[in-house]
């Protein structure tokens, strides 16, 4: 069995405390790292924790479950993935940050690994995952560290919820069921669902804006039934340069509370080319948040529908 060892390094103009923060913090992965799509806990200990990744590598979207190590006083974190997703047959690594300064950092990252049965051709496309991978990863860790002071007036989140008297299962359903939302939804023109392994999507699909005007997202979307849909846009429109979010759908006294949440970062870049040479980040956060929020209102009053309609 052959082990590979490749190792990936950055400079960040960031003190090394922050730049292990970031990394240790894996809620924030989805906005910080391109490829990951939702991470969560499975158990969390003091210095110890398991927690599950979705990510894409190479195009294709993969998930598994590490087992990470942390040493917030050496700034170290050891990561371990227990079952991993074929062509790889092992893969683990250390983060490791060096401080340089009071106010810059190297941040190196180490991978080993294995391929299922040491086939030549599986080992190359992993050490081009793992390649493009890491050079992404360290890339958007050192923009995003070094921007995160002038980054708050951009990344901004917020959530609608409506209230429904029918079971979460029924609700659940038709957010699950995005297949099917070019018949049940208005604003959704045609859409493309792929679930080639159960409880991941691929979704790509056409909406209606208010001005008549159609554009296409991708976006790659993690189920829980029947209590949560996490998802990542990856075909952003214009205005956005990240957008991640959820569906979650919590029982109570009254019925079911439905809730659409959104995180966005904009796209400053764009601001004059789509709203016009007047117009200010706080026009771009109102723009983007009414059309998101119309969005999700009309699918959860959709859904809302079909449960209540069910009863």
């Amino acid at each position: 069995m052959t082990n590979r060892l490749v190792e990936h390094e950055i400079t960040v103009d960031a003190p090394a405390s922050a730049v292990y923060r970031l990394i240790a913090e894996v809620e924030n992965w989805p906005r910080i790292f391109p490829p990951t799509i939702y991470v969560d806990h499975v158990e969390r200990g003091v210095d110890e924790e398991r927690i599950r990744i979705w990510a894409t590598a190479n195009g294709e979207a993969k998930n598994w479950t590490s087992h990470r190590t942390l040493d917030p006083r050496k700034l170290r974190i050891t990561f371990r993935q227990e079952i991993s997703s074929p062509p790889v047959a092992a893969m683990g690594g250390t983060w490791i940050v060096e401080p340089l300064s009071d106010s810059a950092s190297r941040v190196r990252l180490l991978h080993d690994y294995r391929a299922v049965d040491d086939d030549p051709e599986s080992l190359k496309w992993i050490d081009e995952a793992v390649d493009r991978n890491s050079r992404t990863e360290l890339a958007s860790l050192k923009q995003n560290v070094e921007l995160a002071h002038a980054s708050e007036e951009i990344t901004f989140s917020f959530e609608d919820t409506v209230q429904i008297q029918g079971q979460a299962k029924d609700i659940y359903d038709f957010v699950n069921e995005a297949g099917l939302w070019a018949e049940r939804l208005p604003h959704v023109a045609s859409v493309r669902l792929e679930e080639k392994t159960p409880g991941l999507q691929s979704l790509e699909m056409d909406t209606r804006a208010q001005d008549g005007s159609t554009h296409t997202t991708k976006s790659y979307r993690v189920t829980f039934p029947h209590h949560r849909i996490a998802y990542k846009q990856v075909t952003l429109p214009a205005l956005m340069t990240l957008h991640t979010g959820y569906w979650t759908f919590t029982e109570n006294e009254r019925g079911v509370a439905a809730s659409s949440q959104h995180t966005v970062v904009l796209n400053t870049d764009n601001i004059a080319r789509v709203l016009g040479p007047e117009a200010s980040v706080a026009d771009a956060r109102e723009y983007v948040r009414n059309a998101l929020s119309t969005n999700s209102r009309a699918t959860l009053g959709h859904a809302k529908d079909h449960a209540e309609n069910k009863r």
